[in-house]
């Protein structure tokens, strides 16, 4: 039977592995599910149609499946999951998704991926998606509708705009302000400025020195180098025949990012729909 210290509240109706324990001063909700090796430490509260899987430990004060912060929510039960090993510190807030999050992206569910730590007072806001290993710094603060990929790292007070999509192994500097979609492999800096490559990040993941250098010319041309206008370099990628695997990526992230609205690609899908729903 799950370990439920006497001090906490949980509904008959919530199921809970068992070995799944239970600190003193929570509260959990009829429409929840806890994965076997759960920890909820103390004073937590786990509510709305949230699924969490295996191995997740949530410290003092999170708030994990409440309602979303949308004027247009109306209590539908929309809802939020939650993968596997993920260390959720003091005071995480991560939402449930919204009827409108449905016919957009994620079908109306938040959802954080599996290994993942989030550090105290990371909010991550409704709809959004959050992938595999991806460190959240003190205050990080994920907007509605957001889509992070694998191996992310965020810097302290970074903020996200919604709508925005960060690819993998993007580095987001401390207080950097996202408003456009940041493509794979790069350093963030300030609004949007791309740094450097995260050839750290790169090399602990174990890419090659050659995959590494041809990324490394990529981001000095389309970035820090003022030889050749940004259009100019894009234009030159497809000319070049056996290009590196991984800089076609960078390239085509670009090109996606640059078919959406206000350098956002889920912008764009995001006024298509509104268009389909007064159609119908």
């Amino acid at each position: 039977m799950p370990k439920i210290h006497p001090l906490s509240v949980v509904d008959p109706h919530a199921q809970l592995a068992d070995d799944v324990e239970v600190g003193p001063f929570c509260t959990v909700g009829p429409n929840v599910r806890l994965g076997a090796g759960c920890q909820l430490v103390s004073h937590v509260v786990i509510a709305g149609h949230t699924t969490i899987g295996t191995g997740n430990v949530f410290h003092p004060h999170t708030v994990i499946g409440g309602p979303p912060q949308d004027l247009k929510y109306s209590g539908e039960p929309t809802g939020c999951v939650i993968g596997n090993n993920n260390s959720i510190r003091e005071n995480v807030t991560i939402h449930t998704g919204t009827a409108y999050g449905s016919k957009i992206n994620g079908g109306g569910i938040t959802r954080l991926g599996d290994n993942n730590l989030l550090m105290v007072n990371v909010h991550i806001g409704h709809d959004a998606q959050v992938g595999d290993r991806c460190v959240m710094a003190n205050n990080v603060m994920i907007a509605g509708h957001v889509v992070i990929g694998n191996n992310v790292w965020m810097n302290g007070i970074a903020g996200v705009n919604a709508w925005v999509s960060i690819d993998d192994f993007a580095y987001i500097g401390g207080a950097a302000r996202i408003h456009h979609d940041v493509p794979p492999f790069v350093k963030i800096d300030g609004a949007d400025k791309v740094r450097a490559l995260n050839s750290l990040g790169l090399k602990r993941a174990g890419f090659t020195e050659d995959d590494i250098d041809s990324l490394e010319l990529a981001v000095r041309s389309l970035f820090t180098s003022r030889e050749k206008p940004f259009a100019l370099v894009m234009n030159d990628f497809d000319t070049q025949n056996g290009i590196n695997p991984h800089v076609k990526r960078l390239v085509e992230f670009l090109r996606r990012r640059d078919a959406g609205v206000h350098g956002r690609f889920l912008e764009g899908l995001r006024g298509k729909q509104k268009d389909n729903v007064q159609g119908n």
